[in-house]
């Protein structure tokens, strides 16, 4: 049997049997918190495949430019390890994606995992004949590997957001619109109408932003690119003034921005990524918006997240303001 097998299977074995033990009697299995920071991989995989064809798949898949980002910055951050190294200190890590390459693999297969060796962990094995193969299974199923790898780092925010929740944003919100995100503690009330609310984490170089609003629902066509992107400007004009006078928030028009129709845990929603800028003025950076109906139908819910943060990189913050959008909850 290849020891590449031999090893993970023998690590996953030791982990639930010392799991086990340790929790007899309490029916759990206990794991240690994850390491590691947001964002990054461990990618498991010898070093002449890492610098063959399979290593650059992982690279073009993993490490591809984020989009919509003022500044060029991978999708995540890799550590490469050879298997003979992945020891227990890497085991832990939060995100894993485990190569086994050799002759003795009868199927090509990605087999995906949660809690291995940690939690929440987020573990990914990928079983090839060789590295030409592994690049060519890593095309065929990126975009479900991405997406796990995704949806953990957002469990990960929303899990948080909940646990140490700023209980009196969601009632706000709520009072409003019939539903809420959970907000985690730092973010605070900035705005709030008969229709919009700002709520916002600022700190001195950084700002993490929500904005929510909502107009009638005309029945036709609510869901195009142009009229999300009309609405929102008109919304900005009238509630996210800039720093100065006759300036406001606004759709830069550097990208185009992209649309997708997405369906998260029984909510259909449309989600619109692109840039925003200040209009007469030099601000700008990342947002992405999610819009969807209200329980009766008759208005359109828009629920934004964006990031301003001239010294930083901006993906982790993106990705953090954004994952709070995926844990709206009607108020039911």
């Amino acid at each position: 049997m290849d020891i590449l097998k031999v090893t993970f299977r023998a690590c996953v074995l030791a982990a639930a049997v010392l799991a086990g033990t340790s929790c007899r009697h309490s029916g759990k299995v206990l794991l240690p918190n994850v390491s590691g920071k947001a964002g990054e991989v461990i990618v498991v995989m010898d070093k002449d495949n890492w610098e063959g064809a399979a290593g650059s798949a992982v690279r073009g898949l993993l490490a591809a430019e984020c989009q919509f980002l003022p500044q060029s910055e991978p999708l995540y951050t890799l550590a490469n390890v050879p298997t003979g190294s992945f020891t227990d200190i890497f085991k832990i890590h939060r995100n894993i994606v485990y190569f086994e390459i050799g002759s003795s693999v009868e199927k090509n297969t990605v087999t995906y995992r949660k809690d291995v060796w940690s939690t929440p962990q987020c573990v990914i094995q990928v079983s090839a004949r060789n590295s030409g193969e592994a690049a060519s299974l890593l095309e065929k199923e990126g975009k479900t590997i991405v997406g796990f790898i995704e949806q953990a780092e957002r469990d990960r925010v929303i899990n948080n957001s909940i646990l140490y929740e700023e209980r009196s944003l969601a009632k706000e919100v709520k009072s409003v619109f019939g539903g809420s995100p959970h907000f985690p503690m730092g973010y605070h009330l900035k705005k709030k109408t008969a229709d919009f609310i700002w709520i916002d984490d600022e700190k001195q170089y950084s700002t993490q932003g929500v904005l929510i609003y909502s107009y009638p629902a005309e029945g036709n066509d609510d869901f195009t690119l142009e009229k999300i992107i009309n609405k929102r400007n008109e919304v900005m004009k009238a509630n996210v003034p800039g720093m100065f006078e006759n300036t406001w928030m606004t759709t830069s028009d550097f990208w185009t921005p992209t649309i997708e129709h997405l369906r998260y845990q029984g909510r259909h929603f449309t989600q619109v990524r692109g840039l925003w800028e200040v209009q007469n003025d030099y601000m700008g950076g990342p947002f992405v918006s999610h819009s969807f109906y209200s329980r009766d139908g008759k208005k359109i819910i828009v629920t934004e997240a964006f990031v301003y943060a001239p010294r930083y990189d901006k993906r982790q913050y993106l990705r953090q303001v954004e994952s709070i959008l995926y844990s709206w909850e009607w108020n039911d």
